[in-house]
């Protein structure tokens, strides 16, 4: 029988729904109301936790996920039923494949109104299954602290992700004076955390052997919070570092033992050590097929151990010669304490770094007659000195800000890397700078992405929000144009854009009451961005860059790691 725990008073459903919430340690939620929410609304009114008015369901998610990104504490979002809840789903999906710990509070219809077509119902147990940790629909109001307690666990345990919590209308304004047993009890839900030493132990020594040992940092690192000691065992032993995208700013990009970004648009140098390691250390990577463009061929000279608190990542794509399930920081952890006298790796490094000399990530830089992406990026990064929290959208301008700007630390980048969304960037940008105020924001984003979720700009004005919006204008879909120029062509179909049909970026930032400028002469380029930089205050740039300009190095889909288009 459920143990029952009596109430001090009679409360709404809504009510211990926003306490248990605020228990967690939550002081912001993002959302939009709708009728299957309004008791919850109502419960909004007079509690003291802080409340975003997004402008779009899609754009809440969003900007829970920025939020989430930088603190690497739950997002909590409120929709409501129907197309509220449907919007979402972008949202919840991308917070899935990037392991961003999210609580999604969708409202349904009326108990007695469930699976009758009822006006704005939707199946979101059935519609989220596939794209959440786990979801729940409350039936009865006492269940709701126990529910909420359950998601908090599940969200931001093991493998992070989003959970639901579908809230019928009448569970919401239902007032109760008990509750059911609101602890914990998951048996089947145990994630493993603890690396295994005898495991660690024949990993680090087949790994002190290697001749060309090599690091991979993924995203797992960064949520873990272990740069720390990431760069310590890369320091100890000489072992070079390579990251994926979302594994930047793990290790800073000047340190000596790092050797850039890897994959489709990676450096040259990390490209290449990745195909001529002969032992791979993966930590918090799962090898998607933007890094890992030919599993076949993938570091084929390697042995690879691969460290994940996810096991169904291990294996999954590379075989793994030494697979440890383990949180990122108690592993690198461990691997400091293990003592293993390594090899010399003086050459391999030194065969790195001919490497980065040979092919630097570059572009013409005495160009004078139109502005180049990447400059902005690097000037951005210098006026800044690589200190600024980075929000990219999708696109072109989401792999030149990876490739150019100066991270120097953990969770500086937010951007959308599994499912690639397209008007991430705004939405995630108020997110982060509601996270943490006081460091700048800067947001990178297209001309394309730019209109997908322009409307949060309208919340910018309301909440006193700073942000810096940088639109890279190259007047199209700038990397469906580098595909359709490079595979299908030069056919440009629906990628680019007629001029007098865009819209005119600065005066519809004025009409969000926004500062704005439009930049476009490459010779003053510099000064206009410190100008920029230093306004107080959001402001927006819409700068008109090369509209030819393709992102390279570019390794095609199905080729390995060393066939890289650009490089000579």
């Amino acid at each position: 029988m459920t143990k029952k725990l009596k109430l001090q008073e009679a409360v709404s459903g809504s009510k211990l729904l926003l306490d248990t919430v605020q228990h967690h340690g939550v002081d912001t939620i993002f959302g939009y109301p709708g009728g299957a929410v309004l008791p919850l609304y109502d419960a909004i009114y007079s509690h003291p936790i802080n409340h975003i008015l997004t402008r779009h369901e899609q754009g809440a998610l969003h900007a829970a996920e920025g939020y989430a990104k930088r603190t690497g504490k739950p997002g909590v979002v409120i929709v409501t039923s129907g197309p509220g809840a449907t919007n979402a789903i972008t949202g919840i999906a991308d917070a899935m494949g990037d392991s961003v710990p999210l609580i999604v509070i969708t409202g349904q219809v009326g108990t007695p109104g469930i699976g009758k077509d009822a006006f704005q119902e939707a199946d979101m147990l059935g519609i989220t299954m596939p794209i959440t940790k786990y979801n729940y629909q409350v039936r009865d109001t006492k269940d709701l602290p126990r529910v909420i307690n359950e998601a908090f666990h599940i969200a931001t345990t093991g493998r992070k992700g989003p959970v639901v919590i579908d809230l019928p209308k009448d569970i919401q304004a239902a007032v109760v004076t008990e509750i059911n047993d609101p602890f914990i009890n998951l048996p089947s839900y145990q994630p493993h955390t603890e690396p295994n030493m005898w495991q660690m132990n024949h990993m680090f020594k087949a790994l002190s052997t290697a001749k060309k040992p090599l690091i991979l940092v993924g995203g797992g690192v960064n949520y873990a919070k272990t740069s720390h000691e990431l760069i310590a065992l890369a320091e100890k032993h000489k072992i070079p570092v390579v990251a994926s995208l979302l594994g930047l700013g793990a290790m800073p990009l000047n340190h000596p033992l790092f050797f850039g970004f890897a994959g489709m648009h990676g450096a040259y140098a990390a490209n290449m050590a990745l195909v001529e390691t002969d032992f791979l250390l993966s930590i918090g990577c799962r090898f998607d097929d933007r890094l890992a463009t030919n599993p076949a061929d993938f570091a084929p000279n390697a042995k690879i151990a691969h460290i994940d608190i996810d096991p169904a990542e291990i294996g999954k794509i590379i075989h793994t010669d030494y697979p440890i399930v383990a949180d990122a920081k108690k592993a690198l952890t461990k691997m400091l304490e293990l003592d293993f006298t390594f090899a010399n790796t003086d050459k391999w490094r030194a065969e790195l770094e001919d490497y980065r000399a040979l092919h630097p990530l570059t572009y013409n830089r005495t160009e004078q007659t139109e502005i180049k992406p990447q400059r902005v990026v690097e000037l951005v990064g210098k006026i800044t000195d690589g200190e600024a929290i980075i929000v990219t959208d999708v696109g072109q301008h989401q792999m030149w800000a990876a490739q150019f700007y100066p991270f120097k630390e953990e969770r500086q980048l937010i951007t959308s890397g599994s499912l690639g969304t397209m008007g991430f960037g705004i939405p995630a940008a108020i997110g982060a700078k509601l996270a943490d105020p006081a460091k700048q924001v800067v947001l990178f984003v297209g001309d394309g992405g730019f209109q997908m979720t322009s409307e949060e700009l309208a919340i910018l004005k309301v909440y006193g929000i700073d942000i810096k919006i940088i639109i890279m204008n190259n007047m199209s879909l700038g990397m469906v144009r580098q595909w359709q120029e490079n595979f299908y062509e030069n056919r440009h179909s629906e990628s680019v854009f007629v001029e007098n049909l865009q819209p005119d970026f600065v005066m519809l930032a004025n009409a969000y009451h926004m500062d704005a400028v439009k930049l476009d002469n490459p010779l003053t380029i510099e000064q206009d961005l410190r100008d920029f930089l230093s306004h107080d205050g959001a402001i927006l740039a819409d700068i008109v860059i090369s509209p030819t300009e393709h992102v390279l190095p570019m390794i095609p889909p199905g080729n390995s790691n060393s066939e890289m288009l650009g490089v000579e």
